[in-house]
């Protein structure tokens, strides 16, 4: 089934087909991220600071999405530890649970269970065509799991469950949208209007940072040497900064042919908040030395605060704890509506 509109960009918001915003309404966001150790400098440019900063420009929900994590195989002990650590850093970053509920996903059964409902209406050939199982199976797809494969029909409900309008991903979570659109528009045409049938949002700017070790990579938690993790200590980020791939020219500038201190501009210019043009400007007549320098106390900088709260949020997980839980019980009421209108469509209620 074909999608329109699909995508839009950081100044756009358009709803889908079940649904329209009424005017002067926020527009729902609902925003997940999988805990899988903790979070590094590109997670958190392209898409966790964007969330802290438009909580009340949208009507947003976050989640930590640990349901997707158990797709490959997890140590029980670290999950636990992984959950809690990206639910502090969330919290340390400036999402406030006051403001947006956050909650995690397995405490809401009905993210299952619509995955379930949903996963009678998804085609093999949706699936079949998902880049992303291809890349994370590799050559031994025999042994993926079937959790891996139907990974994003679990996406599509934890979407679809709080009528999200607004999807914030990276260009590499595009493909998955389109997918839960086609899921939603394919229920609402058999079993009648259900479902908000969700918008992309794709951020360019900063959206994707590269590795340090390897420009030509996106920057990666499995590469801890090429990667900012936002605990690291300010002799690692010295030490990863000094050590960051750049070329035998010493100008600083934003040039694709130039890929490894495009990508050190890049994340100077997202920290520092400057135009590309304020970037070359300023480092004109420096070389490498001074840049990297500067790029280090910068991160060391931005990155103190956060670290601070989130070391204040980690020495009380019982408080941790029970914030989670209350975020669930916000939403619960919602994700189970949507739950039961989809029962009672497809006659199971």
């Amino acid at each position: 089934m074909a999608t329109k509109n699909t995508t839009i960009d950081q100044t756009k918001a358009v709803t889908g087909k079940a649904e329209a915003a009424k005017p002067q309404q926020k527009q729902r966001v609902f925003s997940g991220i999988k805990p899988t150790n903790m979070p590094q400098l590109g997670n958190y440019l392209g898409a966790m600071r964007h969330w802290a900063a438009e909580q009340d420009q949208y009507d947003s929900i976050f989640c930590v999405v640990n349901l997707h994590a158990i797709t490959v195989p997890q140590d029980p002990a670290e999950l636990r530890r992984d959950t809690l650590t990206l639910a502090a850093m969330l919290l340390a970053i400036g999402i406030d649970p006051d403001r947006a509920p956050l909650f995690i996903q397995s405490h809401i059964a009905a993210h299952a269970e619509l995955a379930w409902l949903l996963d009678c209406v998804t085609s093999l050939g949706w699936l079949n065509r998902m880049h992303q199982f291809k890349s994370k199976a590799g050559d031994d797809r025999e042994n993926a799991t079937a959790g891996l494969y139907n990974y994003p029909v679990l996406m599509a409900a934890d979407i679809l469950l709080y009528d999200a309008e607004i999807v914030p991903v990276g260009d590499d979570q595009r493909q998955h949208v389109e997918l839960t659109r086609n899921i939603a528009e394919r229920f609402n045409e058999r079993f009648g209007e259900t479902f908000v049938v969700p918008q992309a949002l794709i951020r360019e700017e900063g959206a994707r940072i590269m590795s340090l070790n390897d420009p030509a990579s996106k920057m990666s938690k499995s590469e801890p040497d090429g990667a900012i993790f936002l605990d690291d200590t300010p002799s690692a980020i010295k030490k990863k900064i000094a050590r960051a791939t750049t070329d035998s020219e010493r100008t600083i500038e934003f040039n694709p042919n130039r890929p490894g201190i495009t990508n050190l501009a890049t994340i100077y210019a997202a920290i520092a908040g400057q135009s590309h043009e304020e970037v070359q400007a300023h480092f004109e007549g420096k070389g490498y030395k001074e840049f990297k320098a500067e790029l280090t106390d910068l991160l060391v900088a931005h990155l103190a605060p956060i670290q601070a709260r989130y070391a204040e949020l980690m020495r009380d997980p019982a408080q941790l704890e029970a914030l989670l839980r209350g975020g669930a019980d916000r939403v619960r009421p919602q994700a189970e509506a949507a739950l039961h209108r989809a029962q009672r469509a497809m006659g199971i209620r």
